[in-house]
């Protein structure tokens, strides 16, 4: 047995360890892949190295890349885009380019050039080809030295100034830590590794001021992050992050700004490997065995991982599996379903056996907890609720029957005390807790929101109206002897022909009573702007009488509600305001009896705070008017405008819930028969009148959710 642990041991010194390329990218939702990687050429020209890479569709832009130092490396990222090579490596041995490898990662597939060291290179796009152009460098660039840091961007040629021009932190929506550095250059070589249990980025050959020079405690931002010191080492820049708990790290730059992600960690005790990420991610290994014993496999993994593993003695048999590059978790997986076996992770210990075995000894823990609950003595427990009813929590807890009461154990009594809401709970202590865990829950002061509800409506008139008045009048033909043969005047009236008394009138209005055209401007109790003209003979006994009037008026007006309510949350709320508008109401034996109908403007609201902070709303908001002008019989019509519906709003946020328009246009024109249709003269024997009426009706509605302390006041 030794002597296969020991011949594993020196095959697993030797296996071929491949490491994820690149540092991992943040996990996003995307859209299913379009586009593929159909062909790879590499081709030499005039000492360059051309890489063409051959795509599905066209590309619209080159993809994002980024360079390593050491080893020399240059990665291409193509978003939204398969592997359709059928092979993830490729040796090329041209010029500087040793291989490529093509990595198909979640939603994007990198490209890795791996390079005999770092040399420029140049892209285009030509249809649907993507050029790579490795340019051949000038003279030769490899010297002695120590290793080059591992960076983002190719380091600025030797002379030029780089340096940090800030460095801030803040939390994010998740509760992560981000560390934002603002470079003076994009090139800026950084490295990024842990080192124990903080996290060290060192920015080479770069400058950093002296405000810059500082330790930050950001211990109050509640993020895994406690503190970041920013400090010079030479001609480089090191920060270190001092995380605490479990976390996770994740960094990208665009243009001048880099950013440190570092994630809090939930411990799932069923995953081998902590993370966010899905699927397996442990360090990947290469296992060759030739009918090999299952337990010295797991001893294998078990001196990998420095994990503790435990294997049951009922673990036996022997395998065969040939594993490359696989992550160590997928090849424990693989190894457990293969034999039939199982495991159960209790912190740092990792516990193996067949399925059964897991399963009998898990029931019989579970039946021992069982019994231990049903002999375990009971204790009496009181709870004040403060902002619920105890009848209510008395209700769920007591339940209709032993089916509904999940929460109690069978032995468990719940009595309440309405007067004092209080209730009294009887059960076992692990019962009790998980009272009180409940009424922490559920026994909070509601939240409160103040709707605001403005109704606006608007009106403008505009009216113009045009009339004439046209007489003649003739006082010559009237004997001086008060003889009334020629009584008849064009356009006289009866005041001025005295014909209602028998004799001629003494002072005769000539001018009101001899209008044969009586069409003034309406005046709709506006005063008309009046053009009169009189012409008569040189004995002032014929008059010929023109009066031209008009009119023009313009008005606009507007009549704003505001009702305004404070509600609990979920809680239906009603304000009101108006008359009550009498009416009479006959019965079956034929008597009258008064009776009212509301005609008031109210507001009716149902809020619903959501989770992410935004106001569901239920609204019924009716205005009512009543109009005395048009009662009919003592009965008085009510103008009604009425608005039901749901809406959801942010908080502090209006919007507009309902509106109506009304225009009302109208053209009237009073003539005299045939007369007023004659051409240029037919305006002295008619009447126009033009009339156009807006009216509108906007609803807008505001919630706010308010604190405690904040009245209406």
């Amino acid at each position: 047995m030794r002597n296969i642990v020991d011949s594993a041991k020196r095959f697993m010194a030797c296996a071929a360890l491949c490491t994820a390329w690149g540092m991992a990218l943040a996990q996003t939702t995307a859209p299913l892949p379009q586009n593929s990687i159909e062909n790879l050429q590499v081709t030499q020209q005039g000492g360059n190295t051309i890489v063409k890479l051959t795509m599905r569709q066209a590309l619209t832009t080159a993809p994002a890349s980024f360079s390593i130092a050491n080893p020399a490396r240059v990665a291409f990222d193509f978003p939204a885009t398969v592997n359709g090579l059928g092979r993830s490596t490729q040796q090329v041995n041209e010029g500087d380019l040793r291989s490529l490898n093509i990595v198909e990662v979640s939603d994007r597939t990198r490209v890795v050039m791996n390079l005999s060291r770092s040399i420029p290179f140049e892209t285009r796009i030509d249809g649907r080809d993507f050029f790579i152009t490795l340019q051949a460098p000038v003279g030769s660039q490899a010297q002695a030295g120590p290793p080059a840091a591992t960076h983002f961007a190719e380091a600025k040629p030797q002379g030029a100034v780089q340096s940090i021009r800030d460095i801030n932190f803040r939390r994010g929506k998740n509760g992560e830590g981000l560390i934002v550095v603002d470079l003076s250059d994009p090139n800026v070589g950084i490295d990024i590794h842990q080192q124990g249990a903080n996290l060290v980025v060192d920015f080479t050959k770069t400058a950093l001021p002296e405000n810059l020079r500082r330790r930050m405690d950001v211990t109050d931002f509640a993020t895994p992050v406690t503190n970041v010191s920013t400090q010079l080492q030479g001609d480089n820049v090191r920060i270190v992050i001092s995380p605490r708990g479990l976390w996770e790290h994740n960094a990208y730059q665009s243009d001048n700004q880099f950013v440190i992600e570092v994630k809090p960690l939930v411990e799932d005790p069923n995953k081998l490997v902590q993370g966010e990420r899905g699927g397996y991610q442990g360090e990947k290994l290469s296992l060759n065995f030739q009918n090999v014993e299952v337990r010295a496999v797991l001893q294998v993994i078990s001196d990998f991982t420095n994990l503790n593993v435990v294997v049951s003695d009922s673990v036996t048999g022997a395998l065969t599996l040939r594993l490359k590059d696989v992550p160590w978790d997928q090849a424990l997986d693989i190894i457990l379903k293969t034999r039939g076996l199982d495991m159960r992770k209790n912190g740092n210990v990792i516990w193996i056996a067949p399925r059964d075995e897991l399963a009998a000894k898990e029931k019989l823990s579970l039946e021992a907890k069982q019994q231990i609950a049903d002999l375990e003595p009971v204790r009496t427990e009181t709870f004040q609720l403060n902002y619920h009813k105890a009848k209510t929590v008395f209700e769920f807890l007591k339940g209709k029957d032993a089916k509904d009461n999940t929460t109690l154990s069978k032995r468990g009594v719940v009595v309440m005390d309405e007067r004092s809401n209080k209730l009294f709970v009887t059960d076992t202590p692990s019962r009790l807790e998980d009272v009180r865990r409940l009424l922490a829950e559920i026994d909070i002061p509601s939240r409160q929101v103040l709707i605001e509800a403005r109704i606006v409506e608007a009106s403008d008139t505009f009216s113009k109206n045009l009339g004439v008045r046209l007489g003649y009048h003739d006082m010559s033909s009237v004997a001086a002897s008060g003889n009334n043969r020629l009584q008849s005047r064009l356009g006289g009236g009866l005041a001025d022909t005295g014909a209602h008394t028998g004799q001629i009138a003494a002072t005769p209005d000539f001018f009101a009573n001899a209008t044969s055209v009586n069409l003034p401007a309406a005046s709709s109790g506006a005063q008309n702007g009046q053009l009169s003209l009189i012409l008569f003979n040189q004995q002032a006994t014929r008059f010929l009488n023109l009066e031209l009037s008009a009119l023009e008026s313009d008005g606009n007006g507007k009549t704003i509600t505001s009702p305004r309510i404070l509600t609990a949350d979920k809680v239906e709320a009603l304000i009101e305001q108006g008359v009550q508008v009498p009416y009479l109401q006959a019965s079956s034996s034929g008597a009258t009896s008064v009776s009212f109908q509301k005609a008031v403007m109210s507001l009716k609201v149902t809020p619903n705070i959501t989770p992410d902070g935004r106001v569901m709303m239920t609204l019924d908001i009716n205005k009512d008017e009543p109009d005395y002008s048009h009662a009919v019989g003592g009965a008085v019509p009510i103008n009604t405008k009425h608005i039901k519906t749901d809406v959801l709003v942010d908080n502090g946020g209006t919007v507009v819930i309902g509106g109506i328009f009304e225009r009302i246009e109208t053209k009237q024109i009073n003539k005299v028969p045939l007369l007023g249709d004659v051409p240029y003269v037919g305006f002295l024997f008619r009447n126009k009148s033009d009339s156009d009426q807006r009216r509108e009706l906007l609803v807008f509605i505001t919630p706010k959710v308010v604190a405690n302390s904040l009245s209406l006041r």
